[in-house]
């Protein structure tokens, strides 16, 4: 755990934690500013908050057996290219993690067995706070941001679930998806070129929409993948399966924690059932949904993550919805074009929507193995039949840093 003193402003300690060199999942967190981004300024606000979220500021290194993290007293990357580099490396400093931007967009990088989209929020939201403090001059108000001079409390960094039994859940059956499940056709998937589409839709228009079919954005997303499915390949008997991931913390009540342990709740949609009744498919999936969300089903679930060891690329099911919050931003949305979260796309599930929402719109990053646009354009068809605008803003190869071994 670090901490720091407020006082002085130096880290006064840190017990290093076990790091997963096997995993090489990025998660990164894109913003598009209203303005071109000043550079020197960004690497000021970097390394202002350095003191804030030290457990950011490390390095990968072997101990005997082990890998685990320490400290990196030398700068965080921040350049001025799209261009991927290689984390803890010579080209990183070392680092676990580094920023880059160009024109108006910047983005921040990080392995995602450090962290979740729940748990890098707050640090995005307070380092656009001090950027955008410093190069506009606008005094915000500083309520709800991790900034300099604050303190770290031991919920932040420490184990979330120290005190939650996991080993103690019950091994009663869980909702497993499907084995033979439905993918997108071996065409496709032999594509190989991993490809994000950037889309953009009205927050209002999604809200009122899910507050007509008793439904939520997750279970928006997720009927919506499915009837995609059932359109792109009309005759398949195969059960569409869709993860939702959940914030293990959350459930638990636990709100302040980086760390990653996100789970995943699944919705199985099959061949017979009928998702043109929008409101029923919506109330199936939502109820669905809470009792795989409740706690005794959630330690169960954590102590499968535990335990199992699943490798990353076996696929598991077809699609994977995820909704982090990002309501964190409050009036430097304000500056906000658009923000997206994408990662490295394992091959868990062929496709992966990664929804956020800030300035009165979602924006959603449709992340899939190959560069055809067949099932998304069937995705927007769908969207188009319940009459949803939805913007496709731009697309390109997804290119994320990679990792060097420690």
């Amino acid at each position: 755990m670090t901490r720091n003193n407020a006082a002085s402003g130096a880290i006064t300690d840190h017990t290093p934690e076990s790091f997963n060199s096997e995993s090489k999942n990025i998660i990164c967190v894109t913003i598009h500013l209203k303005s071109q981004v000043n550079g020197n300024t960004l690497r000021s606000a970097v390394e202002e908050l350095r003191i804030r979220f030290p457990y950011f500021h490390i390095k990968a290194v072997r101990k005997g057996n082990q890998i685990i993290t320490e400290p990196n007293d030398l700068p965080m990357i921040v350049r001025n290219t799209w261009k991927p580099i290689t984390l803890n490396s010579k080209d990183s400093n070392y680092h676990l993690a580094a920023w880059k931007y160009e024109d108006s967009k910047l983005a921040f990088e990080i392995p995602h067995s450090l962290t979740d989209g729940a748990g890098v929020m707050p640090y995005i939201a307070s380092v656009m706070y001090l950027y955008l403090s410093k190069k506009t001059g606008i005094v915000f108000d500083p309520a709800g941001f991790r900034l300099p001079g604050s303190a770290i409390p031991k919920s932040e960094t420490e184990d979330p679930f120290a005190n939650i039994r996991a080993e103690n859940a019950s091994d009663d059956e869980s909702a497993c998806p499907d084995s033979d499940f439905f993918r997108l056709d071996e065409e496709m998937r032999a594509d190989n070129r991993k490809t994000a589409f950037y889309l953009k839709l009205s927050e209002s228009q999604i809200m009122n929409y899910c507050k007509k079919h008793n439904g939520t954005p997750n279970v928006f997303v997720s009927v919506m993948l499915a009837r995609a499915a059932r359109r792109l390949a009309p005759d398949s008997r195969k059960t569409v399966t869709v993860f939702v991931a959940a914030d293990c913390k959350a459930i638990f009540k636990i709100h302040d924690n980086y760390k990653s342990y996100v789970g995943n709740l699944t919705l199985s949609f099959p061949a017979n059932r009928d998702l043109r009744d929008t409101t029923n498919a919506f109330t199936a999936a939502r109820i669905l949904l809470k009792k795989q969300a409740e706690p005794k089903n959630v330690l169960r679930e954590l102590k499968n993550m535990k335990s199992a060891g699943i490798p990353s690329d076996t696929p598991l099911g077809s699609f994977t919805v995820s909704y982090p919050n990002t309501r964190g931003f409050r009036e430097l949305s304000d500056h906000i074009e658009g923000l997206y979260l994408t990662t490295s796309l394992s091959k868990i599930t062929d496709i992966l929507c990664e929804i956020t929402c800030v300035g009165g719109c979602f924006f959603m990053a449709f992340l899939q193995s190959s560069s055809s646009r067949r099932f998304l354009d069937c995705f927007l068809e769908e969207l188009k039949s319940e009459n949803i605008t939805c913007e496709v803003l731009y697309e390109e190869p997804i290119k994320l840093c990679e990792i060097a071994p420690a």
